[in-house]
């Protein structure tokens, strides 16, 4: 294979010290050896060489001729600093302060700058002549000088968005075949978030399981800035395939939801912490550890670090908090008058929470212990349904609210053309595609 020796070497010339690329021949053409000379440097002086004048005249704009304009100052706002400080550091008068803070209404945004945010100063001769700020990525404030003092406009505009596709077959982990695959972490949490209701990705994941997604990346000025949400997405999980698709309703509640329009977002979490394993199943005819006789095991315990923030898995009411014989420390939560939950064991409840508290779907109720008859630092949960207990890894989770029978034909004609561009993934792993470039044409990197 001829590798692009342009790509490959640069030479710079001893003569003008200018970069000077060998030529490189097309593909079809066998690559000879070559060697690169230099001229040796002739102490003469250079020989003048008349050149005759072009027949037409050049025409350069009179904009090129002029010289380039005052140089702006960056300054980051620090820690406890404000506008104040800030004019007093670059040496300009509290009375130009006063001047810009009555510029407009606009200006009274200066106010609210944050530390590590920046401001461009425009000063000639020790006065000022502009002053820009950008709250976020999309916004822009101009103060400029004019003849009575100072004037601010505020401005927005919309960043370019580019649809990008992604798709691997995992060999080892969700996060390792993401990143190969080109997705940042944060776009993986987005994935792992939307199908975390069905797939439990620390038990579920299996070597073969494929997953593609549809997401947006936003463009400022030609340089990627950050990345917009998953738009859709489909994750073959164990010989099972789900599909989901973004979508925007007229009340201007964003969700996800199934091409059929079920809701992904269940009532429950399937798991209430990061763990590192589970410790113990639900067993009804489990040897407790402690006790050394046979005792039901209703819940599933994880081990987990002390301390790990355990989250309650669906909306519900505290129904009891307290320490409660062999399970310790324990929060129970009741959801409705069909399911409750129970996390035991915890080292330390939420700071203020207490009995008949309202919480909602992953507020954190305490933290992992091993209060109680517990031979290390885990959470035990159960989970109830009417008052049975239930095994918390495979118990059907009731899916919450899904698109009205009304609006379907709405959400359909919205969410087709995403899936359809889904569905155009290549097969193959680890393959990231840009759309939306100068030719409109997909083109890998």
């Amino acid at each position: 294979m001829v590798i692009s020796v342009a790509a490959a070497l640069k030479i710079i010339s001893p003569v003008d010290g200018r970069p000077h690329v060998p030529e490189v021949l097309p593909p079809s053409v066998p690559a000879p050896e070559f060697h690169v000379y230099y001229p040796e440097v002739s102490p003469e002086p250079p020989v003048a060489v008349a050149v005759p004048a072009p027949a037409v005249p050049i025409e350069v704009p009179a904009e090129d001729l002029s010289p380039p304009g005052p140089e702006w100052t960056s300054v980051e706002i620090g820690r406890g600093e404000n506008l104040s400080l800030i004019f007093e550091r670059l040496g300009l008068a509290p009375a130009t302060l006063d001047q810009i803070l009555s510029s407009g209404e606009e200006a009274s945004r200066l106010q609210r700058v944050y530390p590590g945010q920046n401001l461009l100063f425009q000063i000639v001769n020790g006065r000022l002549e502009a002053i820009r700020y950008e709250p976020s990525l999309t916004e822009l404030l101009e103060i400029v000088r004019v003849d009575d003092g100072y004037k601010s406009s505020f401005a927005t505009r919309e960043l370019d968005s580019r649809t990008r596709r992604a798709e691997a077959e995992i060999t080892s982990s969700l996060f390792v075949a993401g990143q190969e695959a080109g997705l940042s972490d944060n776009l993986i949490m987005q994935l792992a978030a939307i199908f975390g209701w069905d797939i439990d990705f620390a038990l579920d994941i299996r070597e073969g399981d494929r997953f593609r997604v549809l997401y947006e990346e936003r463009f400022k000025d030609g340089a990627k800035v950050n990345e917009g949400p998953i738009l859709a997405a489909e994750f073959r999980n164990q010989g099972r395939t789900l599909r989901a698709v973004r979508y925007s309703a007229p009340d201007g509640s964003v969700g996800y939801y199934s091409d059929t329009g079920a809701a992904m977002r269940k009532e429950f979490l399937r798991t209430p912490l990061k763990f590192t394993r589970v410790s113990s199943n639900f067993n009804l005819s489990r040897k407790h550890p402690v006790l050394n006789r046979i005792r039901a095991h209703r819940g599933v315990d994880y081990a987990a670090p002390a301390g790990t923030a355990v989250k309650a898995t669906g909306n519900g009411i505290v129904a009891f908090i307290g320490t409660k014989g062999g399970y310790g420390k324990t929060v129970a939560l009741r959801h409705g008058g069909i399911y409750g939950t129970l996390y035991a064991h915890l080292s330390k409840f939420a700071a203020g929470l207490d009995r008949g508290d309202r919480v909602t779907q992953g507020t954190v109720i305490g933290y992992v212990g091993s209060t109680g008859l517990a031979t290390g630092p885990h959470l035990h949960y159960e989970f109830q349904v009417n008052g049975v207990h239930r095994d918390p890894l495979t118990v059907p989770l009731p899916r919450a609210d899904g698109i009205p029978a009304g609006e379907l034909p709405r959400f359909q004609s919205e969410t087709a053309p995403l899936l359809a561009e889904l569905d155009e993934s290549i097969p193959g792993a680890h393959r990231v595609l840009a759309m939306g470039g100068e030719s409109g044409t997909p083109t890998e990197r």
